[in-house]
């Protein structure tokens, strides 16, 4: 039978993958495997501490950093946002979402914590990317794979998403990714502090994860993997460990930015399922109530049913996915997490204590789970 060690070492085999590092655990069982090199060159060997763009995995973070601030009473779920993000008090919506840029009409309420942090603000991706307000998020907005040297900071970004019209009227649809960056900058206007300077000090340090950040320190930059997309001549260089990610970029994004390693992030998932605590109290970031908030479906089908896409028929909570139904082998109803469009993953199951984590460095070309990540979850839900 094959072990975890055998799933990433025959996608390394086959070209599709320089290297990769997974972890499976279900309680104090743990299996770790790093294989193949940080490189296409083969320049160093893959290393369990070593150091990958996470992308939209940082999204669950997101959502329990804003969850921290709901709970020092900070924030309210059903706050409006407009006395934090001005910008955003008068947005316009498309009149459909097939509907010409300047055939457009007010929001018919403002746009609450709540609409954020369920991707249903109105402002996002939609499946259908065809649609005439999608454009701007791309072109505008700069919304699409992590570019984090290439955005202005945060005021002058959600100056111009104000300008950008909304899909969809707040709470109506489920749409992808704008909504966790809109959060970081709220983060950051409620706490007083910068994005970064916030989550070190609220979670990553109380956390122990020492190697997650937006950005990777000088001397840590021998573990950094290099990024690549493919294409019908192999792999190309996207980015590499002294590029986009060797300094603090002016936005830090809470959508997609962060960097981190398996173990790291293992921190986070064993937080969630301890229920908002790491090892008894120590690292208490949550309640149990605020965690079951992050980590309940809270969708309508219909909402599901636009996203498939992006969802492939499961929920979405704060900041990650729930399974609701069990269409594939893995899908065990309330497992929670994401995945990171340059090709990483994780989860946690908390009806079965599972945990699985896969980090590679080859971008995601349309948003369906690459082989191997679907490898590694079959392998988890069945090991």
């Amino acid at each position: 039978m094959s072990d975890l060690r055998d799933i990433l070492e025959r996608h390394v085999r086959s070209g599709s993958l320089p290297g990769a590092v997974g972890l499976v655990a279900r309680g104090d069982r743990v299996e770790v495997a790093a294989v193949g090199s940080t490189d296409v060159e083969g320049t160093a060997p893959m290393v369990r501490d070593s150091i990958f763009r996470i992308a939209s995995m940082t999204k669950p973070v997101t959502a329990v950093a804003v969850m921290t601030l709901v709970e020092e009473g900070l924030l309210a779920l059903e706050d409006e946002i407009a006395p934090w993000l001005p910008e955003l008090a008068s947005p316009l919506v498309a009149r459909t979402p097939a509907s010409p840029l300047d055939d457009l009409v007010p929001a018919e309420r403002p746009i609450t914590v709540f609409d954020l942090l369920t991707s249903r603000a109105g402002y996002g991706f939609p499946s259908d990317f065809s649609l005439p307000a999608v454009g701007p998020l791309v072109s505008e907005v700069k919304q699409g794979p992590p570019q984090p040297q290439h955005l202005p900071g945060p005021d002058e970004w959600l100056k111009t998403l104000s300008g950008v019209p909304m899909l969809y009227q707040p709470g109506e649809a489920f749409l992808y990714n704008t909504c966790s960056d809109i959060l970081g900058v709220l983060i950051a206007r409620v706490s007083g502090q910068s994005l970064p300077e916030f989550m070190a000090e609220r979670i990553f340090e109380p956390l122990g994860m020492a190697d997650t950040g937006f950005s990777v320190p000088a001397g840590d930059l021998g573990r950094f993997t290099s990024l690549y997309r493919g294409g019908d001549g192999g792999l190309a260089l996207a980015d590499a460990p002294h590029g986009q990610w060797s300094s603090l970029p002016a936005f830090p994004s809470g959508a997609g930015g962060l960097v981190s390693t398996a173990d790291d992030w293992w921190a986070f998932a064993r937080m969630l399922l301890a229920q908002g605590a790491l090892d008894g109290d120590r690292g208490r970031l949550l309640s149990a109530v605020s965690v079951r908030k992050v980590t309940t479906d809270w969708l309508t089908p219909a909402q599901r049913a636009a996203g498939e896409l992006f969802l492939e028929g499961q929920g979405w909570g704060f900041g990650g996915s729930v399974d609701v139904v069990a269409r594939e082998p893995w899908n065990v109803p309330g497992r929670y997490g994401w995945i990171g469009g340059t090709g990483t993953a994780g989860h946690v199951t908390p009806a079965t204590g599972a945990v699985s984590i896969l980090l590679t460095q080859v971008e995601m070309d349309n948003p369906t789970p690459p082989a191997p990540m679907r490898d590694v979850w079959t392998y988890a839900a069945t090991a």
